[in-house]
């Protein structure tokens, strides 16, 4: 038996595929395979002479799209929409302001480039007098980023797309450019600074604008597998999610300091050392499956249900405040068997505002789902801490002078299984090993200031990006060990109770906008969204019991179960709805964590 068994973690039956069913009527609105794909296709282009026009999101294989569907569609003339590209040194030139110089990981976030932006005046006009005289005699295919501005009076739209967290592995494997470059192969995360600052703001305004058109959505997420939906059926299945509870499709990875709870408790697969993070609510990177007849799944951008459907998922005031994102995340970060996080803190708000161009930061909490004996969780510093002391004793550390002692400068606390730590942005923070932590925050997760790294290389040998210097901008010195103690840690309070459950308050702290609850259970528990107009989005987890059901008390959805560890959405237009244990289980108590926007915060 592990070691992990031998704490009494129970047996796996966490859905690392969760799906959401086609409604009727667009069962049968799916094709798989390259042949049966360019079947479809054809089959609407009977006339002979369609203007095809392919819309590819960053991350795309656009060569193998193009050749494979050339193939089959065989048109006289074919194109690569990166041919209309402006010179990659005037793109540089660009995109440079948003990117930050030599910063290795922050950027400004891009509020103003469109994809018109990155196709020359020339090119494209020359290329769209070549493409309508050329479609007046026979099939055109066009394919590539901007398609559907090269062809505007295409016969057919189709949109390759795919989800941003398989964009992230391509890039690993050196297999994509960023948009309006050829730099496969260049640094993993400076491509990945690209595209988050650049290549998905340009790349997801053309979504939106177009989404509404699209002929048939082109699944190119598994490369040698590409699955076609039509427009209509991607429709119906965002409209249907936007109504029901739902999960996105969780992903792992490991990290440096990860761990081997996860491993077992959400039966992963062996092959990587260990599993560090689990992103299991991240709208704008995980995917939704959506269940087509004969078991046929296809795999969409989950931020698409966002972009379609803003009010019904995050509600009429949540969408007025942050737009079309969803800006509550919950992510899992194993170090069960593995080491410390790194030792960090969050931006302020006004320094995200000015330095990134973020309209909120990252706030956050760790709620713990499970704890060896030992374990502890750094929160704030110690009483008496001199700002300046520790921080040359991290550019000391930094250079190699010398180890940073964290146990100096930073106040821990003994982490338990169900306890709750808040961590409002401008706090030093860090959970220590042997730690589950189910993290709440909100969502701008790249906007981390690592001041200490235990001496640790990453996964590529190299060593983490350290911020000590943007880092002591923000460090809330008042935020010691008296603070946290009295603000931070386990402030659970009961609000409520009924027959057969209870409700605790357990935060967040006054400066964050995400409020949690916790509800105890054996029985039925009664939840309200509010609604569509005056309500919000609902995030839960099972923290504790194996099995659970979501039901509607009107019967607007079919029963939603929910397994141990499992996080759900529940959009803002269900209304009312309420969570029991699926068997009558008296004997012990259920419990699940919610997320929720503020009102008026």
């Amino acid at each position: 038996m592990s070691h992990l068994k031998s704490l009494g973690l129970r047996a796996p039956n966490y859905d690392k595929f969760p799906s959401i069913a086609v409604p009727p009527g667009h069962a049968d609105s799916s094709w798989s395979g390259w042949e049966s794909i360019c079947s479809a296709i054809l089959a609407r282009t009977a006339s002979g002479k369609a203007l095809v026009a392919v819309e590819c999101y960053p991350g795309v294989h656009v060569e193998e799209v193009l050749a494979r569907l050339a193939a089959g569609l065989q048109p006289i003339l074919a194109i690569d929409t990166r041919e209309a590209f402006k010179p990659e040194a005037e793109v540089d030139a660009m995109v440079g302001p948003f990117l930050g110089g030599d910063d290795p990981v922050f950027g400004y976030l891009n509020a103003t480039l469109q994809m018109v932006d990155f196709i020359g005046p020339e090119k494209s006009g020359e290329l769209t007098r070549i493409i309508a005289a050329d479609s007046a005699r026979g099939p055109v295919l066009v394919v590539g980023p901007g398609a559907s501005l090269l062809a505007p009076g295409a016969d057919l739209l189709v949109y390759a797309d795919m989800p941003r967290w398989e964009g992230q592995l391509r890039q690993r494997r050196g297999e994509v450019d960023n948009l309006g470059t050829r730099n496969r192969g260049f640094k993993p995360s400076l491509q990945y600074k690209r595209s988050f600052f650049i290549d998905w703001r340009v790349a997801d305004r053309l979504k939106q604008e177009t989404m509404r058109n699209w002929d048939f959505l082109l699944d190119t997420t598994a490369a040698s597998e590409p699955k076609m939906i039509t427009g209509e059926a991607h429709l119906a299945a965002l409209s249907t999610a936007s109504t029901r509870p739902f999960r996105v499709v969780p992903f792992f990875d490991p990290g440096p300091w990860g761990g081997q709870w996860m491993r077992e408790v959400c039966d992963l697969p062996d092959g990587p050392p260990n599993f560090a993070w689990c992103f299991d609510c991240v709208p704008e990177e995980n995917s939704l499956l959506l269940e087509f007849s004969g078991g046929v799944r296809v795999e969409i951008p989950s931020i698409n249900l966002v972009f379609r459907h803003p009010c019904e998922l995050l509600g009429e005031p949540i969408h007025g405040r942050f737009g079309p994102e969803f800006p509550i995340r919950f992510d899992f970060l194993d170090t069960m068997g593995g080491g410390n996080l790194s030792f960090q803190v969050h931006p302020t708000k006004e320094y995200a505002r000015t330095h990134f161009g973020l309209p909120y930061t990252q706030d956050e909490s760790y709620y713990m789902l499970d704890a060896e004996p030992g374990a502890v969780v750094y929160l704030g510093c110690k009483n008496g801490t001199v700002p300046d002391e520790m921080l040359e004793d991290l550019r000391s550390a930094q250079a190699g002078r010398k180890s940073f002692y964290a146990e100096k400068f930073a106040a821990s606390f003994p982490a338990r299984k169900h306890d709750h730590f808040l961590i409002p942005a401008g706090t030093l923070h860090c959970s220590g090993a042997g730690s589950m932590v189910l993290e709440i925050s909100a969502t701008p997760y790249i906007f981390t200031f690592k001041l200490w790294d235990w001496n640790r290389l990453g996964l590529d040998g190299l060593p983490r990006p350290v911020n000590i210097e943007r880092g002591s901008k923000v460090i809330q010195w008042n935020r010691d060990e008296s603070y946290a103690s009295k603000h931070l840690v386990n402030r659970f309070r009961e609000v409520a109770r009924g027959d057969g459950w209870r409700e605790e308050a357990t935060g967040l702290h006054p400066a964050e906008f995400i409020e949690t609850r916790r509800h105890w259970f054996t029985g039925k528990v009664e939840h309200n969204t509010g609604g569509q107009e005056t309500g919000g989005v609902h995030v839960l987890n099972l923290v504790e019991g194996d099995e659970a059901v979501v039901e509607s008390p009107s019967g607007a959805f079919e029963p939603f179960v929910v397994h141990y560890a499992e996080t759900f959405i529940v959009p803002a237009a269900v209304g009312p709805y309420t969570i029991r244990p699926v068997a009558d289980r008296r004997d012990r108590e259920f419990a699940t964590m919610k997320a929720f926007v503020r009102a008026g915060a």
